[in-house]
């Protein structure tokens, strides 16, 4: 190891884990391995500013309820210990009377949460604020040490399972880990929107960031000094409906040249209440974005809504894109693809031997296996990959609701629920 990063107990050679990402996953894990007593803990992130979500997202809609987010970040004892903001006797310990919690009737660091609406869905920006606070929080724990940067890759020595990390660090001083053990290496390295590339005739039309899409500030500041601009929507996803929502409010507000053609191949999906669990919990429509959708977009109220004035609604089959696209892209001033997620790169993973490690995850366990291939080349079975686990929205929980049906179990409290139940493994 040559150098250290920082923390309030110095650095080590070697650390009981590493956790690469500093978002809602990232702190979850982070928590969940102090609850566990698993330290020292190296926590490696590009910026630790609470992730996409506050980058991005701090003025959308949640489709999650205000209470879930408490119930967050008071989930493990090292988060309550934060938000009490009393580092008293010891991280392990849970707040008392006298730690100032809200129990106790003294004001805590989640005030703000507490005071909307719990039965309701609220703006990002209060969960974001409070993924930066339990972010600070961590970072002065003891057992946790930081180092802003990237991970650049991973070796693993199949004979100990131990593996060798390397780090690729933003300021390059003599205080910055470059190498590190561990056995445990967790990613949290998250997700971004979905840029698929359109087909023929279109393909080089210009597209319109969809995280930019989603914040109506952004809009306003790209958008009101062009002049008449036509932007094609396309997706029908709560990200979707969201830019199809700012678009028409910047429209009807002060943009009235702005023209919206909505592309989707499907009807909108919303999420039901049922008894005790919910139809299309991670992929139906929630909250005000669901209400909105009903009251507007849905064919019996489209053509006397007041969105019609802007949006013209193009309905389409699954194979047909090239011929829709084609038809209806060109002369849009803007693209927006609301497709979808994909994960963001992970770090580069190989053996001691110099051998490439392609990891698989398993959206059960929240572990990844890989294909052990012996010293002469040939090709093994699959095996789990030793120490390596992953969380968030790059790396989610499979579940099965009582109907059958499969989704991937995205959101804060989520994440929580499903590292509580798969890191008594991490041990």
């Amino acid at each position: 190891m040559s150098g250290g990063g920082s923390g309030p107990y110095g650095t080590y050679s070697e650390y009981a884990a590493v956790v690469v990402g500093a978002g809602p996953a990232g702190i979850t894990c982070v928590g969940n391995l102090l609850e566990r007593k698993v330290e020292p803990i190296l926590w490696v992130d590009d910026a630790f500013n609470g992730g996409r979500v506050n980058r991005k997202y701090r003025e959308v809609p949640s489709n999650t309820k205000a209470a879930l987010f408490i119930d967050f970040a008071t989930a493990v004892a090292p988060f309550r210990k934060i938000v009490s903001g009393t580092p008293s006797r010891s991280r392990w310990d849970e707040p008392s009377a006298s730690d100032g919690v809200a129990v106790s009737g003294k004001p805590d660091k989640l005030q703000n949460l507490r005071e909307l609406d719990q039965t309701k869905g609220c703006e990002l920006s209060y969960a974001a604020d409070m993924i930066v606070m339990l972010t600070e929080g961590l970072k002065r724990t003891p057992g946790i040490i930081t180092q802003q940067g990237k991970v650049g890759e991973a070796i693993l020595d199949e004979g100990t399972s131990k593996w060798t990390v390397r780090l690729d660090n933003q300021n390059q001083s003599e205080t910055d880990i470059s190498s590190v053990q561990t056995k445990r290496f967790i990613l949290c390295t998250g997700s971004s929107p979905t840029d698929a590339a359109l087909p023929g005739h279109v393909s080089g039309l210009p597209s319109l960031d969809l995280d930019d899409a989603l914040s109506p500030t952004l809009m306003s500041q790209k958008l009101l000094s062009l002049g008449p601009t036509t932007i094609s929507v396309v997706g029908a996803s709560h990200s979707a409906i969201l830019v199809l929502r700012n678009l028409y409010n910047l429209a009807s507000a002060s943009k009235p040249d702005l023209k919206i053609r909505w592309l989707t191949r499907h009807d909108l999906r919303y999420a039901e209440y049922m008894d005790g669990w919910i139809l299309r919990d991670n992929t139906g429509l929630k909250g005000e974005v669901a209400v909105w959708a009903k009251e507007n977009l849905e064919p019996e109220v489209f053509e006397q809504s007041p969105v019609s004035k802007y949006i013209d609604a193009i309905s389409y089959e699954k194979g047909a894109e090239q011929d829709v696209f084609e038809q209806h892209l060109p002369g849009s001033d803007f693209v927006v693809q609301a497709i979808g997620y994909t994960r963001d790169p992970v770090p580069g993973m190989k053996t001691s031997s110099g051998k490439k490690i392609t990891p698989y995850y398993d959206h059960e366990k929240g572990s990844f296996n890989y294909v052990r291939e012996s010293d002469c080349g040939s090709i093994g079975d699959l095996a789990k990959l030793p120490g390596v686990y992953g969380a968030g929205i790059a790396w989610p929980e499979r579940v099965k609701d009582p109907q059958g049906n499969v989704e991937y179990a995205v959101g804060f409290f989520k994440f929580m629920k499903y590292v509580k139940k798969v890191s008594p493994e991490w041990n």
